[in-house]
């Protein structure tokens, strides 16, 4: 679901609630804020939503190094080869910034390494990231 599209209809401009909703999970998965993020994933809110570049929860939570997050959301259904709107990956994403915890939660949740543009092991071996590298294979 894509904070830009209303739940119950296709194609209708969300309501101002639903949006505020959408954008308080993004900024938590953003800022690492388990708390807010699993007690609305609990309650049934979709892992899989997006903003309006594609970045998924997982992510914003991948690309901001919150690995504890980022396995919160990939146990409540989040995708961990979910690409973005520019074929980016959450992998490529933690492999960027040099998050190893946060690569080891995706990989452990099957992330590809190959998968995207550029591909988390092309974004290691072309930022030097030789532990991840490793955790990559």
């Amino acid at each position: 679901m894509s904070a830009e599209s209303k739940v119950n209809e296709p194609g209708a401009a969300p309501d101002d609630e639903t949006l505020a909703l959408a954008h308080a999970l993004l900024d938590a998965a953003r800022e690492g804020n388990s708390g807010v993020l699993g007690s609305y994933l609990a309650a049934g809110a979709p892992a899989t939503l997006t903003n309006s570049s594609g970045d998924s929860l997982v992510m914003l939570a991948a690309y901001h190094g919150h690995a504890g997050t980022v396995r919160l959301i990939l146990d409540h259904g989040g995708d961990p080869n979910m690409a973005n709107d520019r074929g980016q990956t959450p992998l490529a994403g933690a492999v960027f910034k040099g998050y190893t915890d946060v690569a080891r939660e995706l990989l452990d949740a099957g992330a590809d390494p190959d998968a995207g543009t550029p591909s988390a092991r092309a974004a290691a071996q072309m930022f030097a990231r030789t532990d991840i590298l490793a955790l990559l294979g």
